[in-house]
């Protein structure tokens, strides 16, 4: 005698069960959406309004034209400050780039105690500008830093007072942002130059290639993308620098060090000329702009160029 048990098929999902599988991906990320849209398209859009309002100490909602981007231009504080950020973006995105790359360099020879190497050289990232900046300061100070150290050896006639002269105290500024930012640049490029084929490098070698020329003809061409990516990240920290030069200069002596955060910050709640202020903070918004707009192209081309191969 045969038995035959058959068995029944899964009944199918509810449609309100489907609906709401559909759903929930969109209502989790509904929030961060709508707060993304509120605070930073919202936002924005309100500044670049008040921008090209006659605003002064409150906002106002008249047309102005473009008259505060002319005040804004025509101000010497602001003048100083673009000349300041386009000074010290060059200066500390090259030098911490070329630190970084240095150091990656030099850990990728297999060193001793590789791990702690990179642990020293990542700390400063650790520490936010605030502190890097206030721990510089004394260290550039003439009553409690290098300077007084080197006096106390008996060396009276050294000086090392960055911070106090006109000439000098970007430049002050410009070493600590290297020093903060230099071991970010060695974590990327060394993973670059982990990520290259060994079987190219082992070819280079037989063919008698000196490790110099191994690394400038074969391993920095092969991670050239990084070296971008590198220098879009550190030129977005020196658009917005802000706390660095506050924690280490204040901005001064006088104007010297002033950056356009800085004076976007003095126009809006010092002086209390919101529209100046407002139409700063676009001016620096473009600046971003145009760092970000042309990597983001770029990054799609390529990756589109890499999935037609």
């Amino acid at each position: 005698m045969t038995i035959t048990v058959s068995s029944s098929p899964a009944s199918p999902a509810t449609p309100w069960r489907q609906r709401l599988a559909s759903w929930t991906p969109i209502l989790l990320i509904a929030p961060s959406l709508g707060a993304s849209l509120i605070y930073v398209f919202g936002f924005t859009l309100w500044t670049l309004w008040i921008s090209l309002s006659s605003s002064t100490l409150l906002p106002q909602y008249d047309f102005a034209g473009f008259k505060a981007y002319v005040e804004l231009w025509s101000s010497p504080r602001w003048q100083i400050a673009y000349g300041n950020l386009l000074t010290f973006s060059v200066m500390y995105v090259a030098a911490a780039m070329a630190a970084g790359l240095a150091l990656a360099i030099a850990i990728d020879q297999r060193i001793r105690a590789e791990s702690g190497w990179r642990t020293i050289f990542l700390y400063p990232l650790a520490v936010s500008f605030v502190v890097t900046g206030t721990v510089w300061s004394w260290l550039f100070s003439p009553d409690a830093g290098i300077e007084f150290l080197v006096h106390q050896l008996g060396f009276t006639d050294f000086e090392f007072r960055l911070t106090t002269h006109r000439e000098t105290a970007l430049y002050a500024i410009i070493i600590t942002g290297i020093w903060h930012s230099s071991g970010f640049a060695m974590a990327l490029f060394l993973a670059g130059l982990r990520s290259v084929d060994p079987d190219i490098v082992k070819a280079a070698m037989i063919d008698g290639a000196s490790p110099a020329r191994i690394y400038r003809k074969v391993i920095l061409p092969q991670i050239a993308p990084i070296f971008l990516a590198v220098a879009v990240v550190l030129l977005q920290y020196a658009i917005k620098t802000f706390d660095l030069a506050v924690a280490l200069t204040k901005g001064g002596p006088g104007i010297s060090t002033t950056f356009p955060a800085m004076a976007v910050y003095d126009f809006m709640f010092q002086r209390g000329q919101i529209a100046i202020g407002a139409a700063g903070a676009i001016m620096i918004l473009a600046a971003l702009a145009l760092v970000l707009v042309p990597y983001a192209l770029y990054s799609t081309w390529h990756a589109r160029r890499e999935g037609a191969r």
